[in-house]
């Protein structure tokens, strides 16, 4: 168990080349702005527990809440309910994953070297990829909700009934997230005690919006309708595509900000779980009130997979003016700007240091590691920007975007499973502050969830994502081979991660034969796709984890990452 593997070792002076050098020139090259030049900054170890467990809660309780529930009753009816717990267990099942491979790697931005850790520098790249755009991407979803609500007092954001953003909107937009930039040049202090301001204004109007709702509206009838085959699908397809993964995604954060954690061994379960557990508490109950408050006349023509709301006012206001309760409607006008903008610009914290991180590890230019004075990575940050307004561009509604990210950020995590196995064959006696019990069983779990999630997501979300990571491969290999003289005596470690192509095709096969609500032809029942789904993804897992490097680079790895100096104490 603890002996190293000497078969297929990936040499070790690749592993320089890919990991311990570019981290050191980062961390000792000078940064030259016009004609002042200053040594390169660190990051700053000055997040407490109780400020990652915000910024995590801060992500979690943003847009989702708005959309969520009136998109998971149109799929599910009083399912919904089981689609919120169906989505907990899952996303709990990743963060208790990451709970114990964060610590390990206590840096910004560890999910992208964790993705470096076990198959190779080719598969650690193209892990890199989705993870930056999975998360760049959040922010603009965020700050077009906002827009989105203030253009029912503030008319001329939005054009059409497409709900896409006008030319005044998308001007707006530009400026709003780069608001959100701007406070990030903040030491990461102050970012952390502006969300937690925010986030106990998120916590406390949903919370309070269940109670009024509950208060003023109360029809049990309402979850006493017949389920349907319908339902059932629909509670587990709304888990990907109304927005529920999405919502609980914010798990995250305290992971990307382990570099700036005063004592991540401690803080990092304690806010991952954490937020995760509360969240699901609250998401519950905004759900339970929703299905309750709703007149049963509205479900009288065509249930409630044809509820829909007057006007672009979101449904909890909607419905707090339907009962009686318009006053409290004018709040959740406010809270509609607030808790999507508080989302996006925590999103925008994370950003950067995952931004950073893939700078760090060489899959995209080392400048975007470059940290100032302050703190801040401020290259990563401007990426973020420049990247992020390219999604202000008009996309499909709020629904099918966010099932977009959800499925690409679900892949982004399938890959932490396989490295907690890998590391606990190769470093079984290393220091984990969380350890994870029962992995062995919880770790198989937690990928064949992951892929039952990028499953519900659709076929049509399944294939724009694998097309837009073949575009950026073959751009990668082109320069790699034929541009990039310094790089081509380079191993790419293709012998550890050949089985992604089987993997990724044999997830968009099972997609295609799948059930024709999500996007398939129709040849294997929804059910009976999951299942096969599940066995294949044992396959994959168990031929990933015989294909992985050496237990010995694993450990020079780890070891490496955590020599080089990140943040200063």
């Amino acid at each position: 168990m603890g002996k190293a593997d000497t078969t297929n070792v990936m040499p070790l002076g690749d592993l320089q080349d890919c990991i311990t050098l570019p981290l050191e020139r980062v961390f000792t090259q000078t940064i030259q702005v016009g004609s002042y030049v200053m040594a390169a900054g660190h990051l700053r170890r000055e997040g407490g527990t109780i400020g990652l467990l915000y910024a995590s809660l801060g992500a979690i309780v943003g847009s989702g809440w708005l959309f969520g529930p009136l998109h998971a009753a149109q799929q599910a009816g009083p399912l919904s309910l089981g689609s919120w717990a169906v989505g907990a267990v899952a996303i709990l099942l990743l963060a208790l994953v990451y709970a114990e491979l964060g610590p390990m790697i206590p840096r910004s931005g560890s999910i992208v070297h964790i993705s470096h850790l076990g198959n190779g520098p080719l598969l650690g790249r193209i892990w890199s990829w989705i993870l930056f755009f999975s998360y760049v991407s959040i922010a603009p979803v965020e700050v077009t909700a906002v827009l989105t609500y203030a253009n029912n007092y503030l008319p001329g954001f939005l054009a059409g009934e497409a709900g896409v953003l006008s030319g005044r909107g998308f001007v707006v937009a530009i400026l709003l997230l780069g608001v959100f930039v701007l406070l990030n040049f903040l030491v990461i202090r102050w970012v952390l005690l502006l969300n937690s301001a925010a986030t106990w204004w998120k916590l406390i109007i949903p919370a309070a919006t269940i109670f009024v709702l509950l208060g003023f509206s109360w029809h049990p009838e309402n979850l006493q309708l017949h389920h349907s085959q319908g339902d059932l699908e629909g509670m587990f397809t709304a888990v990907a595509s109304a927005g529920i993964i999405f919502s609980f995604f914010g798990f995250r954060q305290a992971i990307d900000l382990a570099g700036e954690s005063r004592n991540p061994g401690r803080s990092i379960p304690i806010a991952v779980i954490g937020s995760v557990l509360i969240g699901t508490m609250l998401y519950e109950g905004l759900q339970f009130a929703f299905l309750m408050a709703v007149n049963p006349a509205d479900l009288a023509h065509g249930g409630w997979s044809h509820l829909a709301f007057t006007g672009l006012t979101g449904p909890f206001a909607a419905l707090a003016a339907a009962v009686g309760a318009a006053w409290w409607g004018v709040i959740l006008y406010v809270d509609a700007l607030v808790s999507p903008a508080g989302t996006a610009f925590i999103y925008t914290t994370s950003s950067a240091r995952i931004t950073m991180a893939v700078g760090e590890m060489g899959s995209a230019p080392r400048g975007l590691a470059r940290i100032n004075g302050s703190g801040v990575p401020w290259i990563a940050l401007l990426a973020v920007y420049a990247v992020g307004a390219l999604f202000f561009f008009p996309f499909p509604s709020w629904q099918k975007l966010v099932g977009y990210i959800s499925s690409v950020t679900v892949l982004s995590y399938s890959l932490g499973p396989i490295v907690l196995l890998q590391l606990r064959r190769a470093m079984p006696d290393a220091v984990r502050p969380f350890r994870l019990r029962g992995a062995e069983i919880l770790a198989p779990a937690a990928f064949v969830v992951a892929n039952w999630i990028i499953f519900w997501a659709g076929l049509d979300t399944l294939s724009f994502t694998f097309i837009a990571l073949g575009i950026l491969m073959v751009v990668f290999l082109v320069y790699h081979y034929f541009l990039a003289k310094e790089r081509r005596a380079q191993s790419l470690g293709w012998r550890y991660a050949w089985w992604v192509l089987p993997y990724f095709a044999g997830l968009w096969i099972c997609s295609y034969l799948g059930p024709q609500n999500l996007g398939g032809r129709g040849l294997l029942p929804f059910f009976w796709d999951m299942a096969i789904l599940a066995v294949f993804s044992l396959v994959i897992l168990l031929v990933a984890l015989r294909t992985t490097v050496a237990d010995q680079v694993m450990r020079d790895y780890v070891e490496n990452l955590n020599a080089v100096p990140e943040a200063a104490p």
